[in-house]
């Protein structure tokens, strides 16, 4: 990991988000899936967010994030739940029988330069499982 050098900052900003569905149901798969996944990268895209790993499993969405020191974990979880769950509803509607696509909770770990890539690597495996 390089540090990133904004106008007046030097910084190195990682996180390791997780995030499941209401009820944990196992709908992100398919279509749904593939969506999902264009979705969190234009989010990411917007908002100045580097991706440097992302997997999505069926009840569950693994994603390994450089970020701003300017934007804050509760707006960049809200980002990409919130633009996520408005349109994968409107174009899945079998996602309306739940009452949220997503659960109000997440887990969000810091991670540091020397452990970035056992992060990576833990969320490359996952699909492996």
């Amino acid at each position: 990991m390089d540090y990133k050098h904004g106008r007046n900052k030097v910084f190195l900003i990682n996180y390791h988000l997780i995030w499941c569905p209401k009820r944990r149901k196992k709908v992100l798969t398919g279509n749904i899936k593939t969506r999902l996944e264009a979705i969190i990268y234009e989010v990411a895209k917007e908002k100045g967010i580097d991706v440097l790993a992302f997997e999505v499993m069926p009840d569950h969405v693994h994603l390994f994030i450089s970020a701003y020191p300017d934007i804050t974990v509760r707006q960049i979880i809200k980002a990409f739940k919130g633009r996520s769950s408005n349109l994968l509803r409107k174009e899945f509607p079998e996602l309306m029988k739940l009452p949220t696509l997503w659960t109000h909770s997440y887990f969000v770990s810091t991670v540091e330069n020397v452990s970035s890539e056992t992060i990576t690597k833990y969320i490359e495996a996952q699909s492996k499982k």
